[in-house]
């Protein structure tokens, strides 16, 4: 059970991804310059965010089984309509619901926590978001792969089959879960503005992961089009392999959790966007070095900066669920919905950036909203407060 909703998570997750890697080759084919590319990763965020303020609060209401079998049907589809778009407004629409969709990821999590025994209750909901990671950074690796070699419309039709798969085994395998509120759908989003209103710990992280989240949208979603162009002309396939040096911050997210425990996941959030700022400001320094060592400074900055964010995800997360033990999922969702809609923003400014700056425009964002985050866990609060 816990491989199936491992799985889930990082199927469903992944499909916002698929697209990064691959911009150059779709600016290409479809005849569109690269700000407007740039789009597709955007909507995809916003979509993600959107869907997580708008539906992930249902699960609360109805059956959870059902929602995550109703969203892995719709995202099959928008797949789909991604591969066949002929034209870059299909291709936006279908990018915005493939983020809306996507959020099956995001009932799956609490699903796990629901079904999992309390002594493991931790351990499982750590191995579910560490698939949910995996399936964020390695799916740049296999899109650019598949993009490289077979073309960038087979990669969503295997995404779109990689979710009927999935969601046909959750559709044998789950169990149905009773529904743990009478609150109507306008009073479960209210409860939303309500926590965040209440809680200065849970705007506190929210700003600073989403601060970090558009240096790291930024990053993502213009590097297939700086590897496209000179001095490199670089395909997608190697756009996609820098998310093997990302896979490394999923694979830590043990590691911050424990420093967290021991040592306070307010330390881990000021390292870890720390790191981040360290990692961005270092990649500044390209435009002075040759192209071969700009693709070492690149792979090095990749783990660094994807350490951080991720380090600094984890101790948010436990920050955040430390508020209010039975309102877990909508703090989570409050984060996440700051999160994303971070990621969203720093697509759109990387690549208007990108276009009028080149690269150390991109980098200079990236370095300021890190560096801005780390202000945000160094401003002194009121005891108590994270």
């Amino acid at each position: 059970m816990v491989l199936l909703l491992a799985s889930g998570a990082s199927l469903s997750v992944a499909s916002l991804y698929y697209s990064q890697p691959m911009l150059g080759v779709l600016a290409t084919d479809i005849g569109v310059s690269d700000l407007d590319i740039g789009f597709v990763p955007t909507l995809t965020q916003l979509g993600y965010a959107l869907g997580i303020l708008l539906l992930a609060p249902l699960g609360d209401k109805h059956d959870r089984r059902n929602i995550i079998l109703v969203k892995a049907g719709l995202l099959v589809v928008s797949l789909i309509a991604a591969a066949f778009a002929q034209s870059l407004s299909v291709l936006l629409i279908a990018s915005l619901a493939i983020g809306l969709t996507a959020t099956m990821a995001q009932d799956i999590v609490p699903a796990a926590a629901t079904l999992a025994h309390e002594s493991r209750r931790g351990k499982v909901v750590g191995t579910v978001m560490t698939g949910l990671l995996m399936g964020i950074l390695l799916s740049r690796v296999i899109s650019g792969f598949v993009a490289e070699h077979f073309g960038w419309r087979t990669m969503f039709v295997l995404a779109a089959a990689g979710v009927s798969l999935i969601g046909v085994a959750i559709w044998r395998g789950l169990p149905h879960f009773a529904p743990t509120t009478t609150l109507s759908y306008r009073a479960l989003l209210g409860s939303l503005l309500d926590l965040l209103r209440r809680h200065g710990m849970l705007r506190r992280a929210s700003l600073a992961q989403g601060l970090l989240a558009m240096g790291f949208g930024a990053f993502w979603s213009t590097l297939a089009v700086m590897l496209h162009a000179e001095p490199f002309h670089l395909g997608s396939a190697v756009a996609g392999a820098f998310g093997l040096a990302g896979a490394v911050g999923a694979l830590a997210a043990p590691v911050a959790g424990h420093l967290a425990d021991k040592h306070g996941p307010g330390l881990v959030t000021k390292l870890g966007a720390g790191l981040t700022a360290v990692s961005f400001a270092a990649m500044n320094f390209s435009p002075f070095l040759s192209p071969t060592a700009q693709l070492w400074l690149l792979g090095i900055g990749t783990v660094g900066f994807d350490l951080g964010v991720q380090a600094t995800l984890i101790a948010h997360q436990t920050i955040v669920y430390s508020i209010d033990p039975g309102a877990r999922s909508r703090l989570n969702a409050v984060l996440f919905v700051g999160m994303f809609i971070g990621m969203a923003s720093g697509a759109t400014l990387g690549s208007a950036l990108l276009a009028q700056w080149g690269w150390t425009g991109v980098t200079g964002l990236a370095t300021a909203t890190a560096l801005a985050a780390l202000a945000v866990r160094f401003w002194k609060v009121p005891a108590g407060k994270a």
